[in-house]
């Protein structure tokens, strides 16, 4: 479980032990003290079980009030999840109701042992538990490192005979938040059968994930959500993963570990196989109705090796592709996400739900949610504010279309079309009213269609992309330094970007600290006068 003892509380446990203070072996009481409160959490698997409660608190929060809806950015790093929850707390003072998304698209892209993939569960699916890992190694590092500096000030404050001070020092240690958050995982399709998937999810929980996200595509014919060739399981099919991830949290004795049942139909066209209905109304009944089927007659009649459905009083035709997939009707997307969401909550026992649209359109995703919560009225989402859209257009395209069926504009005074991501239309009237929509889009998305958690899948990709693509135009270009100076180096200094100071950042400071703890006066320590780091001031 976390460490959420006071300075006082260890304190007098450790004494408990050792009354004189007399340690074996040299060490004091105070480094024992330090050591223990500066280690937030004994194992990850402690992780999983308290942010559980964490996530299990905020749902709570958002059913009573939904603009107290969560938020996360996808992280394909440990020190990127790290320095997002940093800069969350400079902003914020707090890193609560912050999450990290763990993307299986930036796994298979950038952290596999091939190379650059696409997001078709083609890495190996050890990547994704080894990233939770990393993750929170690095959120715990980051405590560690924000504890020392806190045990400096209360060794100094006491070297200086500053009763005043010390308490002050003790009161920020005990009131230390940690940069510990909830971890939202993505396990894909499961990476195989219901087994593999159980097999899995037991990885990514024991590595700290209290939230799995599952899809309902076929795993070895996965794509991602926003490319084309999706292909869906039946639901009884998908049910069984919901399962599979269920037993391996409450194996794990993570009773409140979360599920996120992602429906990926509004963009399938095809299904792997023709699910066998035991009884009208039943899951496979409901599924297969949308199937894309052709009568069959005299004319057309049934060749040899076909198969035949029998609907609605007579024998129908499945169309059935090349590679053996099955056709749905077109434009039945919609429809069949609403069931697929209905069944994961009531059926499949899941807690989040996850629609992966093409567009971002609060209207769209509103009325599809209206649909279920009249079944499930507590129905919430987790949504995809993904880098597949050109958000810019869309919600140029949104506000044209509205105010054009408002009379507010003609049709001559705005292209349609690419055009509209022209940066002459920036600063116009139509450019401005879609960046404010762009600024609320969240704030509207959770209070109109139940969303509860916004994330972003691939931010710290494409961020990485433009950044080094920013330094090297400047650098490799006429500024030289100054590109790094002024687009890197003045900035951190003046956010106060604890980064900046690179060598405390990773642990110089703490392992200075520890030598100390050990070696007393013979400690050979990395800081010092003639540290350059001494150059520089962040938080």
């Amino acid at each position: 479980m976390a460490n959420r003892r006071t300075y006082a509380q260890v304190r007098a446990e450790v004494l408990r032990r050792y009354p004189q203070g007399n340690v074996p072996g040299g060490v004091t009481v105070d480094d024992i003290v330090q050591l223990k409160l500066q280690n937030t959490y004994d194992t990850h698997l402690d992780i999983a079980r308290e942010m559980a409660g964490v996530m299990r608190a905020d749902m709570a929060a958002y059913d009573a009030d939904a603009s107290k809806f969560t938020q996360s950015l996808g992280c394909w790093s440990g020190f990127h999840a790290q320095q997002m929850i940093k800069a969350v707390k400079r902003l914020r003072g707090t890193a609560k109701g912050t999450y990290v998304y763990l993307s299986g698209w930036m796994v298979a892209g950038l952290r596999n042992r091939w190379g650059h993939l696409p997001d078709q569960s083609m890495h190996e699916k050890t990547a994704v538990a080894d990233l939770i890992q990393e993750i929170y190694t690095s959120l715990r590092q980051a405590d560690e490192v924000a504890m020392n500096d806190l045990f400096k000030a209360l060794r100094e404050a006491r070297a200086q005979g500053n009763a005043v001070a010390e308490q002050k020092a003790i009161a920020a240690i005990d009131g230390f938040e940690s940069h510990v958050v909830p971890i939202i995982a993505d396990i894909d399709a499961g990476f195989g059968n219901e087994h593999a998937t159980y097999l899995l999810a037991k990885e990514l929980i024991k590595a700290g994930a209290c939230c799995l996200q599952i899809e309902n595509q076929v795993s070895d014919a996965k794509q991602c959500g926003h490319q084309d060739g999706k292909v869906t399981v039946p639901r009884e099919d998908f049910i069984e993963k919901l399962r599979a991830c269920r037993l391996a949290f409450e194996e794990l004795g993570v009773e409140q570990g979360v599920i996120v049942a992602r429906t990926d139909s509004l963009g399938a066209g095809l299904t792997q196989k023709v699910p066998v209905s035991q009884r009208p109304g039943d899951l496979a009944s409901q599924y297969i109705k949308w199937l894309k089927v052709e009568e069959i007659t005299s004319d057309a009649p049934l060749a040899e090796g076909e198969l035949a459905l029998f609907q609605d009083g007579r024998f129908v035709r499945p169309v059935r592709m090349p590679n053996g997939l099955f056709a749905f009707r077109e434009g039945t997307g919609r429809a069949r996400v609403v069931e697929d969401c209905i069944a994961n909550l009531t059926q499949g026992g899941a807690d989040l739900l996850w629609i992966e649209t093409d567009t971002p359109n609060v209207d769209e995703i509103a009325s599809m949610v209206a649909e279920i919560r009249a079944v499930v009225p507590n129905a919430k989402l987790t949504y995809n504010n993904s880098p597949s859209f050109n958000w810019t257009l869309n919600l140029r395209k949104q506000v044209r279309a509205q105010w054009l069926a408002e009379g507010k504009i003609q049709v001559a005074d705005y292209p349609d079309g690419n055009e509209l991501m022209k940066a002459d239309f920036d600063a116009s009237p139509l450019g401005l009213e879609a960046d404010a929509r762009l600024k609320r889009f969240q704030t509207d998305i959770s209070a109109r269609a139940g969303v509860f958690h916004n994330l972003i899948t691939l931010p710290t990709f494409h961020l990485t992309a433009k950044s080094v693509d920013e330094l090297s135009r400047g650098y490799f270009g006429e500024d030289k330094m100054l590109a790094y100076v002024a687009t890197v180096q003045r900035e951190e200094i003046r956010r106060g970007v604890s980064a900046v100071k690179h060598q405390h950042e990773v642990g110089s400071d703490l392992g200075d600290t520890f030598k100390e703890m050990v070696s007393g006066e013979r400690a050979l320590k990395a800081g010092g006068h003639a540290n350059t780091m001494n150059q520089f001031a962040a938080e």
